[in-house]
């Protein structure tokens, strides 16, 4: 990741259109070999993020939950890194080898892990594996519920940390 995005911080998006334009600025920032763990409840937003980051990159096709076939590929137009999306709880679902890189490298996707920034939808605890640092992104869509059930709001945060620092 470039420097041009912070290595930690928080930010409240009181929208979705919000939620995309920070996950655009991340976007701008990663390079290849970057791995970005997405962490929230179900509805907290981690798509729209992605959506933001694949506009980022400038990466083309529709970007959409990859809950039904684990991983999209996203190749750049412009010679840049392809953004490979993954639905990292279908890895370690029923019938899971409990190995993630051997799970990654068993979608056969065309690119290399390393060639392209990878971002893992309920990756936590494991998609850490396949990286020496990566960057955790923590959508919190309740806390701003409770306070306005009306709200759109959500509170990220970010972290780049190492799987020893993870506990892995």
């Amino acid at each position: 990741m470039t420097p041009d995005f912070p290595a930690r911080g928080t930010r409240q998006c009181d929208s979705a259109a919000e939620t995309a334009q920070l996950g655009r600025e991340l976007g701008a920032a990663l390079e290849a070999g970057d791995v970005v763990i997405l962490d929230g409840p179900l509805g907290a937003g981690k798509t729209t993020f992605t959506q933001g980051i694949a506009a980022g990159m400038g990466v083309s096709g529709r970007v959409t939950s990859p809950t039904f076939v684990i991983a999209r590929e996203h190749r750049s137009p412009a010679g840049g890194p392809a953004l490979v999306h993954v639905d990292a709880y279908r890895l370690i679902g029923e019938g899971s080898s409990g190995d993630p890189l051997g799970e990654l490298d068993a979608l056969d996707l065309d690119t290399e892990l390393a060639s392209a920034v990878v971002v893992a939808e309920w990756g936590g605890g494991l998609v850490e594996q396949i990286a020496s640092r990566f960057l955790l992104v923590t959508i919190d869509r309740e806390t701003l519920v409770r306070a306005d059930p009306d709200s759109e709001g959500r509170i990220i945060s970010w972290e780049i940390k190492s799987p020893v620092e993870a506990g892995m």
